[in-house]
């Protein structure tokens, strides 16, 4: 299974963001120990692609309010085996959302570079057991507002306005991602 762009994607995500320079490390080390990394078959867990989706004027914020962990979160999910996970990321940024079409923000002169990356413990659940999911987190922008489709992997979809992120969630990763906007200036 080809890992070649992910392994591109993660050395750029760390020399673009040195506070998650070990952070990259360490998914570099689990993508070469599996190669299967990109399926959920893959133990102890696998790698999986999501999206930080701003509206067209930056202002609000796309979450889904996950029907399994319960918690306001960025839209994303499993790769499926998608070399390119930034493909997966618009794929489930489309499926979760019910919306078409978007705009996948490069912001560095590198090409292509991750806004976040993220290691969480998924727990056991039916035939399911505890793993570890290795996100791969992308920026995006919806290029127009249209109406938003609840999937049913999620109990709600919403446009939430980015000073009221903390009303709505306390997840450090969720609120790290907004930061990352800010930082950059898209947000």
């Amino acid at each position: 299974m080809h890992r070649r762009a992910l392994i591109a994607l993660l050395h750029r995500h760390a020399e673009v963001w040195p506070d998650q320079a070990a952070l990259a490390e360490r998914f570099l080390a689990f993508v070469g120990a599996h190669p299967d990394c990109l399926l959920r078959s893959c133990r102890p867990g696998h790698v999986t692609a999501s999206a930080w989706i701003l509206s067209p004027d930056g202002r609000r914020a796309l979450l889904t309010h996950h029907r399994k962990l319960g918690r306001w979160l960025q839209l994303g999910g499993h790769v499926d085996g998608e070399p390119r996970v930034e493909r997966a990321a618009l794929r489930e940024a489309q499926e979760e959302s019910g919306l078409a079409e978007f705009e996948l923000l490069t912001w560095s002169p590198l090409g292509l570079v991750p806004l976040d990356l993220d290691v969480h413990p998924i727990p056991a659940r039916g035939a399911e057991p505890w793993h570890e999911h290795w996100d791969v987190r992308f920026l995006l922008r919806a290029r127009r507002e249209a109406p938003l489709r609840v999937s049913a992997e999620s109990n709600d979809v919403r446009w939430l306005p980015t000073e009221e992120l903390a009303a709505f969630t306390a997840e450090a990763s969720v609120l790290r991602l907004q930061q990352r906007a800010v930082a950059l200036g898209f947000a």
